[in-house]
């Protein structure tokens, strides 16, 4: 998991590095124990994650190699059983990530300056609505 967030850390220019690695391997080990992580493995080993606490998405990361194999969407499919809502914050200057999220039934709620993320970048809240994606 930490070489995917790694790499999309690495090949993302506008994404500062804002924590030592060994924080980022202190919060991996501490959200898997609390049991919100789903792994996707390839052949290769750990293909894709996604980090949620009930409603709330807080990562999903999935290597280059594995990308457009639908993988994102398994994950995220996965996270909208049985709950009636999801949301997250997405950068702003991420515009995959958007459009992935808005493709897959999420909508944009909310933008701040980033003031409440580590990286102090502008930001994007999307919520899903299980009712909403239902009508759609």
């Amino acid at each position: 998991m930490a070489a995917i967030l790694w790499g999309f850390i690495h090949r993302t220019p506008w994404l500062p590095r804002v924590r030592p690695y060994r924080n980022d391997l202190r919060v991996i080990a501490q959200i898997t124990r609390a049991g919100w992580v789903r792994v996707l493995r390839d052949a290769r080993g750990p293909a894709a994650f996604i980090a949620r606490d009930g409603a709330i998405v807080h990562a999903l990361y999935v290597h280059p190699r594995a990308q457009r194999r639908g993988m994102g969407r398994i994950l995220l499919e996965d996270a909208k059983r049985g709950q009636p809502r999801l949301e997250l914050f997405v950068a702003e200057a991420n515009t995959p990530a958007r459009a992935f999220y808005r493709a897959h039934g999420f909508a944009e709620v909310a933008r701040s300056c980033g003031a409440g993320n580590d990286e102090h970048l502008p930001d994007v809240h999307m919520v899903w609505h299980q009712d909403r994606s239902a009508e759609a």
